[in-house]
């Protein structure tokens, strides 16, 4: 029987769009466009938040 997983809601910060890449404006010796890759910060980048934890106190 397969399990169902709810779906865990997207980044608000990137839209769910976590990893971009941007060009450097240079060139590599073959030709093409040096790029690098950033991550979105706040999701670190999966595309989604994390689901909220319950807090629970230690102790009495």
């Amino acid at each position: 029987m397969p399990q169902h997983i709810r779906p865990r809601p997207i980044c608000g910060h990137c839209d769910g769009f976590p990893t971009v890449t941007i060009t450097t404006g240079t060139r590599t010796p073959n030709g093409q466009r040096q790029t690098i890759a950033a991550h979105c910060p706040a999701c670190r980048g999966t595309g989604h938040t994390s689901t909220a934890r319950a807090h629970t106190r230690i102790g009495a």
